[in-house]
């Protein structure tokens, strides 16, 4: 999760003009695929950074939540305790997948990101000279 957050601060910090990455569609090294597939790295970006305050409010409101004592003996009445673990597994393992392939897309959006500054700043020492 921490790195996660890490790569989305860093991915705001460093592009500075979004704009930039309109019509520039992911290298495969590093994105992982999108649904879609023809999104350009502006439509990521937006993507990306609409994502973070929705995972940010959804952990707030996991450490916000706690089951009152009634519905925890519901739970127990019913017997639905007998694959808890298991279901939360299932859902902690989703979690961190999809949470795994975000950091991959936000890293390799920065670095596509500053790959393209680089070449606009060699252009215009090349123009200049």
């Amino acid at each position: 999760m921490e790195q996660y957050f890490l790569a989305t601060q860093k991915m705001e910090q460093e592009v500075m003009f979004p704009s930039l990455l309109r019509g520039v569609f992911p290298q495969q090294e590093g994105a992982a695929p999108v649904a879609g597939g023809h999104t350009d790295l502006y439509e990521r970006y937006q993507l990306l950074k609409a994502i973070k305050p929705v995972v940010e409010r959804g952990l707030a409101s996991v450490n916000d939540q706690s089951p009152t004592g009634t519905d925890a003996d519901t739970a127990l009445d019913e017997g639905a305790d007998s694959n808890l673990e298991e279901r939360l597994s299932h859902h902690v393992n989703g979690l961190q997948q999809v949470l795994t392939d975000l950091t991959k897309n936000t890293k390799a959006l920065t670095r596509r990101y500053s790959q393209i500054l680089e070449q606009i700043n060699l252009s215009e020492d090349q123009s200049s000279s």
